[in-house]
């Protein structure tokens, strides 16, 4: 009989992944052309030769977070329990992508935090500030780091609040993301270029999700680090999901004149009437209506 194991998986390219079980590596395929297995999963593997297997069952998820398109979804990871977003002074990001992030963190679940990275370009913080000050006002914590001109202070200011958690690092290009996974992972570099060798990639190492665990900081604790990507796509989500993951329509939902208000151009809308008041960003609400727009154009 065929040894089996409990893995998790710590990264994915295309089909191919790669699982960790109790300090061994293993190159894993899924049985089929199914690729439903995301970066974070425990999946249950029957191996094959001493580091392959094939993944026979991935165990429920506590959550999932993912994008997608018209077309398609992609999972980002699985079991997550906190999301950060890496913006910084310089190049500039959008709220766009900041903005859908949270949105897709709330409606998996997952809490999330900014960290506003590169405080040392002194010239572009004041005005840098001033555009995260909404998303703070929102509730969602800002962390302030430089990750390359104090790199001490970085990791005095992040390392506790991995502690115990299963956290996600996204963002732009350019953002600093590779700077504090280096800062917060010493052995980040050896361990990508291990992966990237397993699954044989033969590709840059930021192409590809992969996981990261931090023992020092007590189970369960591990941070993944994601590609660099500037669309998030969430054609996934539903109407009521969608109204629901702005944390700030929730004092208003259920106070609409009509039950199935959607909160665009209805008579009487508590949630109109917020963003007239500035209770409600304009801007997340002109988010809001494009999300919506975008969930009905879904064809799988």
């Amino acid at each position: 009989m065929s040894e089996k194991r409990t893995a998790t998986i710590i990264a994915a390219h295309g089909r191919h992944y790669l699982a960790e079980s109790d300090g061994l590596k293993l190159q894993c395929v899924t049985r089929g052309k199914k690729t439903n297995v995301a970066v974070g999963d425990i999946v249950h593997i029957t191996l094959t030769s001493a580091d392959q297997g094939v993944i026979d069952k991935i165990e429920e998820r506590k959550t999932l977070l993912y994008r997608s398109d018209q077309y398609k979804s992609k999972l980002l990871a699985a079991n997550l329990t906190q999301l950060f977003i890496v913006v910084a002074t310089e190049p500039g990001f959008t709220d766009d992508l900041v903005s859908r992030a949270l949105v897709a963190a709330e409606a998996a679940g997952i809490k999330a935090h900014l960290i506003l990275n590169k405080t040392d370009v002194a010239a572009a913080l004041p005005r840098t500030r001033e555009r995260v000050a909404p998303y703070a006002a929102l509730g969602y914590p800002v962390h302030e780091v430089s990750a390359t001109a104090q790199p001490e202070d970085t990791i005095a200011t992040l390392r506790p609040l991995l502690a115990g958690q299963s956290s996600i690092l996204i963002g732009q290009s350019g953002m600093g993301k590779s700077s504090l996974i280096n800062l917060l992972v010493p052995e980040a570099d050896i361990a990508t270029r291990e992966i990237s060798a397993a699954l044989d990639t033969g590709k840059h190492t930021t192409t590809f999700t992969r996981l990261y665990t931090l023992p020092d900081l007590g189970p369960e604790s591990a941070i993944i680090d994601s590609p660099g990507f500037q669309e998030f796509g969430l054609y996934h989500l539903s109407e009521g999901m969608l109204e629901r993951a702005f944390v700030e329509f929730e004092p208003y939902l259920g106070h609409c004149k009509f039950y199935n208000c959607r909160h665009l151009i209805e008579p009487q809308c508590a949630v109109l009437a917020a963003v007239e008041e500035g209770k409600i960003a304009k801007m997340r609400h002109t988010l809001y209506a494009q999300l919506l727009h975008e969930s009905s154009q879904t064809l799988y």
